[in-house]
């Protein structure tokens, strides 16, 4: 897909648009072709940063009586990879990545890690290119959304555990994995959560806990539109 696309789509048009296309360009890539301009993780650290710092100052002047550690708690469950993931697969960031073509045979554009990675380059490439407050928007808009069902999301095997305790009666949650692919160094999980052996959610990961959340996180929404 073309960058253009990607700017429609985030509503901001960058006036260096090599910024953009350093956030997308995976390692994979840039080795692969020998890119003198480098891949994307610097701008990742930057974006991260970004990130964290709109994002405490979102709780801190949204929830008044939060506290301290539960401010922690909310944020780390925002910044993290799976919720990452989340938010780059609503905007389909993944199609827009440079990959290496082993990376992109073995489904880089569909990993969790890569993908969230890239969200976080784009950030910081939005604060390089704009300022504070465009990266500021970006973040409102497309990070800072939903965030109870994010909590849910990343919190998602406890939640269920305790549904099934008092819900479920004497019946046991359990998660089994279905497959593993990839190298060792770089593999992806498939994982089923079962109640009392039958199976009620499933999802992938690039561990095999990141997997049984979103297990978890699709036994949840099965069981409460099952009411």
């Amino acid at each position: 897909m073309e960058i253009k696309d990607l700017m429609n789509k985030i509503g901001y048009s960058f006036k260096r648009p090599e910024l953009l296309k350093l956030a997308l360009t995976h390692s994979s890539y840039a080795n692969e072709k020998h890119l003198k301009s480098g891949y994307n993780e610097r701008i990742e650290f930057l974006g991260d940063a970004v990130l964290e710092l709109v994002t405490s100052e979102f709780l801190y002047t949204n929830y008044p009586k939060m506290p301290e550690g539960e401010m922690t708690k909310t944020r780390a469950s925002i910044v993290c990879e799976p919720t990452l993931a989340l938010c780059a697969a609503e905007l389909s960031l993944g199609d827009y990545l440079y990959l290496g073509h082993g990376e992109e045979m073995s489904g880089g554009r569909r990993r969790a890690s890569i993908v969230s990675d890239a969200m976080e380059a784009l950030i910081g490439a939005i604060f390089l290119d704009g300022g504070m407050e465009e990266a500021k928007r970006f973040i409102y808009r497309f990070v800072l959304t939903d965030l109870e069902n994010k909590k849910l999301f990343t919190d998602s095997k406890t939640i269920l555990q305790e549904i099934v305790q008092s819900n479920h009666n004497n019946k046991e949650l359990s998660y089994v994995i279905i497959s593993e692919d990839g190298p060792d160094h770089n593999k992806t999980y498939t994982v089923a959560a079962l109640i009392n052996g039958v199976e009620e959610g499933r999802g992938c990961g690039r561990t095999k806990k990141a997997a049984e959340q979103a297990a978890a996180y699709k036994a949840i929404l099965k069981l409460q539109k099952r009411g």
